[in-house]
């Protein structure tokens, strides 16, 4: 089997490069010299909060393994090469349909490609208006070990990320049984105290999910649980970039305090994302998707959610001045697989790594994809369209 090159512009420089493929493995990287630098190319971006897209999602009654392949599909076109599907708080009933669903849609060695793995936000989240967000509270509950064992079974092994709120009873062993089982325990929708906090850490916590959000509209000037996390060196932290959830001031603040390598990009898209303006269900409830794409808990001002994917994100990260183009790239590709412990194949462009990359331009509304490849296929090409 030959290689096949690629030719681009370095992400990281902006210079003329190519990078050559064999199999699912990049074999090389080396500079050209050319007059047009032609398209910018960088690793595939990676979500690991993503509820769905397109009308297609992962917590709906409806969501089937062709549901899950739909919204693998829409990622593709939009540059996200791997992604976490996010469960969110359910009955438990609720959640085992949606975890099967997404195991038996990694039959298919393509989805699999691109679903490392699931994303368990809640249902061990707290019970407060604020904090709990839109997520249901007749089925917020306690930490159970037996639960998380149902939940692991029916996913085949592949639950990678826990988010839950450390205050609860029962949460901080069950914290260190995660970690003990290889699970990255992350803390979110959380009222927690500073001892809280600590204790977390402690067990082997090391996210903070969507910082700045999932959290009370008014809070204390000081103490507060979102000062404390951002004073904990131990977490990184993921923020959700689309334009609604937190200001470029606030962004700023976080990237200043966590300093970028320790920050991670991520969509929170749900299942309305990307459809028109107007009313949809959604697993906890009605949302109304506005003009600007703000998804919001229908007939509140509560965000439940994004309506924007991975790569509008890093697009709004460098047009709002909060990050350059090298690092908003990073904070969406290598940051994540580096939480996961999957840098040692993704998230470069280097020799040895797999061929998961994206070609795309630079336009005024941002990243417009051109071609996106996963383990060294091309899944989507916009000239093939």
């Amino acid at each position: 089997m030959e290689s096949t090159r690629y030719e681009g512009r370095d992400y990281r420089t902006g210079r003329p490069f190519s990078v050559g493929v064999k199999g699912e493995t990049i074999t090389d990287v080396r500079p050209e010299n050319r007059a047009e630098p032609g398209l910018w190319t960088a690793p595939a971006l990676f979500d690991i909060q993503l509820n769905g897209f397109g009308g297609y999602g992962f917590n709906e009654a409806e969501t089937s393994p062709e549901s899950v392949a739909q919204v693998v599909r829409s990622q593709w076109r939009a540059g996200i090469g791997a992604f976490l599907p996010t469960v969110t708080t359910h009955s438990q009933e609720r959640m085992l349909h949606s975890v099967r669903a997404v195991t038996d849609a990694c039959r298919d060695p393509r989805i699999r490609r691109s679903i490392l793995g699931i994303h368990l936000e809640g249902p061990h989240i707290s019970p407060l208006d604020g904090p709990r967000g839109a997520h249901p509270l007749e089925h917020v509950r306690l930490p159970a070990w037996d639960e998380f064992l149902r939940m692991q079974e029916a996913a085949d092994g592949r639950i990678l990320l826990v988010t839950l709120a450390p205050e609860l009873d029962g949460a901080i062993p069950f914290i260190e049984r995660l970690v003990d089982a290889g699970v990255v325990a992350a803390i979110g929708h959380t009222n927690a105290s500073a001892n809280d906090l600590d204790a977390a850490i402690e067990a082997g916590a090391r996210l903070s999910t969507h910082l700045g959000n999932g959290a009370h509209s008014l809070l204390p000037r000081h103490p507060n649980y979102i000062w404390e996390q951002l004073s904990r060196d131990q977490l990184d932290c993921s923020v959700i970039a689309d334009g609604h959830h937190l200001p470029a001031s606030v962004l700023k603040c976080i990237l200043s305090c966590k300093g970028v390598e320790r920050t991670i990009l991520i969509s929170d898209a749900i299942t309305p994302a990307g459809l028109p303006p107007g009313t949809y269900p959604a697993a906890g409830g009605e949302v109304e998707v506005t003009a600007h794409g703000r998804i919001s808990l229908a007939g509140t001002p509560y965000l439940a959610g994004a309506g924007a994917h991975l790569g509008q994100g890093v697009s709004n990260l460098v047009r709002m001045g909060v990050a350059s183009r090298r690092d908003a790239l990073r904070m969406a590709s290598l940051h994540p697989a580096r939480l996961l412990a999957r840098d040692d194949r993704m998230g470069a462009l280097e020799a040895g790594k797999l061929a998961n990359l994206i070609q795309f331009s630079w336009t005024e509304e941002g990243i417009r994809v051109h071609r996106t490849m996963v383990g060294g296929q091309v899944v989507y090409d916009d000239g093939a369209d």
